[in-house]
C-alpha cells in the first residue's frame, strides 16, 4: 500500500500531468490572469445567459410598447383602467393588499387618467434597461428584478392578451 502512495507524491512533486476529470488546480491558470476568468468560475455562462435573458425581456418590452395602447390602453380592446376598476369594486373599492394580491401591479400606484402614457412608461423603462444590460452586460439583481416586476405589472393587467404569460 505504501507503493501507490509513493508514486503519486513522485508524480505531484514533479509536476506529472493531471488526471482526467479532476479540476484545473489554482497554479495551471497563468498569473496574469484575472480572478474573474480563472477556470471554474462560470463566467462565460453568466453573461451569455444573462445576456440573453435581457435580449428575450428587450423583445417583449419592444411588442409591449407598440401593442399596449390598442389593445390595453384607454381606447384599447380590453381597456386595463376598467379591469382595474373591476378589481377594486370586487375587494369593496379599496385598492388594499387583497387586490394588489390579485392584479400586482406597479399601475395601482399610479395616476389613472392617463393610461397610456403610463403603459408607454412602463415598457420604455423595461426597455432603457434590458438594452443597457444587452450592451453592457451588466447585470445584478436589482436591475433583473426591477425587468420581472415591470413585465409582470404588464402581465397582470393584460387579461387575455397576456394571458399566456401567466
Amino acid at each position: 500500500m505504501a507503493a501507490p502512495e509513493e508514486q503519486l507524491r513522485r508524480r505531484k512533486i514533479a509536476g506529472g500531468s493531471q488526471e482526467l476529470g479532476s479540476p484545473p488546480g489554482p497554479g495551471r491558470d497563468p498569473p496574469d490572469c484575472p480572478a474573474r476568468l480563472r477556470a471554474g468560475t462560470f463566467w462565460l455562462t453568466r453573461i451569455v445567459l444573462l445576456r440573453a435573458l435581457a435580449f428575450i425581456y428587450f423583445v417583449a418590452f419592444l411588442v409591449a410598447f407598440h401593442q399596449n395602447k390598442q389593445l390595453i390602453g384607454d381606447r384599447g380592446l380590453l381597456p386595463c383602467k376598467v379591469y382595474l376598476k373591476s378589481v377594486q369594486q370586487h375587494f369593496q373599492g379599496q385598492a388594499g393588499w387583497g387586490a394588489l394580491s390579485y392584479a400586482p401591479t406597479i399601475l395601482w400606484l399610479l395616476d389613472w387618467s392617463h393610461m397610456d402614457s403610463n403603459l408607454d412608461a412602463l415598457a420604455l423603462l423595461g426597455l432603457g434597461i434590458s438594452s443597457f444590460i444587452v450592451v453592457t452586460g451588466c447585470a445584478n439583481m436589482v436591475l433583473m428584478t426591477a425587468l420581472w416586476v415591470l413585465y409582470m405589472s404588464l402581465v397582470n393587467v393584460g387579461q387575455i392578451w397576456y394571458s399566456f404569460g401567466k
